[in-house]
């Protein structure tokens, strides 16, 4: 049941949380990136799985893997909320036991659907799909990279509201002041012209003029919306060299070589290359538990590929190490 905080607990939260102002996480902008750069990490792998898997079966298979780094597949005589056989599924689980190698010997599984956890043994009962060599999943990654552009994407909306470039006036007297809101609404609507009673531009009792203008210096010299946009393609170039999608950075020095550039692609591909092994390992022995489940995994970005910086099209060489 849900429970509101009373005073004292929130302020604990809030005394206890350092910088206190700044709440990196808690909205809907770093929401917005964690689910968008999850999307982006899924598109490096392709995986061939059962017809019956498909569709949002698949997609949860995705979830789960980036998620936890690992799940569990296995058959289930158990019956399903429509009464009818589980049979081959995969679900996440948690980890015990352990063997010589430290490595896990039992999964218990825990489903809404099923009426007791289940405890399986590995390489009997079912067999682990692993990601990640430490079984932790990517979720840390994107939420890194996501704190840094929730950040940068507030300092751009306040950006593009601050740089605006607008005339700041003032009037001497109510009249003068409601008199040039008048004028720039006027304006601003695209009228040609504007029209104003020239009595109101010198004051009766000081003969001043009523109007009074302040001008912005150094725009120029501001941090500018041009370069938070750069800075946040910046940060999105090196999640994809993070997770091993084929870059050419935008920002290429003029004297950087081709080789310099390609070992860029390169070093974005070691990440990508550690997930391929773990999953090629562990579903060679999810097919030698099941051998007609027949799994599979590609990276969609292979080892032999290569980015033509002038390539407008884009990705051509959509090859695998795997094949």
């Amino acid at each position: 049941m849900y429970i509101p905080l009373n005073y004292d607990k929130i302020n604990l939260i809030e005394g206890t949380y350092q910088p206190s102002p700044i709440k990196n996480r808690n909205n809907a902008s770093f929401d917005f990136w964690v689910r968008s750069l999850f999307h982006r990490a899924g598109s490096t792998l392709i995986f061939g799985v059962p017809d019956y898997w498909q569709g949002r079966i698949l997609e949860f298979w995705y979830y789960v893997l980036f998620k936890y780094g690992y799940l569990s597949v296995q058959d289930l005589t158990d019956l399903d909320e429509d009464g009818e056989k589980i049979g081959m599924c995969f679900n996440p689980v948690d980890l015990t036991g352990c063997n010589f190698y430290y490595q896990n010997t039992k999964a218990l599984l825990s489903n809404p659907v099923l009426k007791d956890t289940k405890e399986l043994i590995i390489g009997k009962d079912c067999e682990l799909v692993t990601l990640t060599p430490d079984l932790m999943g990517i979720w840390d990654v994107l939420e890194f990279y996501a704190d840094k552009l929730s950040n940068l994407d507030n300092a751009i909306n306040m950006s593009i509201i601050n740089n605006k470039f607008a005339w700041i006036l003032g009037g001497k007297t109510k009249a003068a002041t409601q008199t040039l809101k008048k004028l720039v609404d006027k304006i601003n609507s695209g009228q040609p012209a504007v029209f104003y009673d020239a009595r109101i531009m010198n004051d009766p009792k000081d003969k001043d003029t009523p109007f009074q203008f302040m001008q912005r210096e150094n725009l120029k010299q501001s941090y500018l919306t041009t370069d938070q946009l750069q800075d946040l393609h910046t940060i999105l170039n090196d999640f994809d060299a993070e997770i091993g999608i084929p870059t050419v950075p935008y920002q290429k020095k003029e004297r950087e070589t081709a080789f310099e550039s390609q070992a860029k692609q390169y070093d974005g591909r070691a990440r990508s290359l550690v997930w391929y092994r773990c999953l090629d390992s562990s579903i060679k022995n999810v097919n030698k538990l099941y051998p007609d489940l027949n799994l599979s995994v590609k990276l969609r970005w292979g080892e032999d590929y290569e980015l033509s910086e002038n390539d407008p099209s884009g990705p051509r060489n959509i090859s695998s190490i795997s094949e």
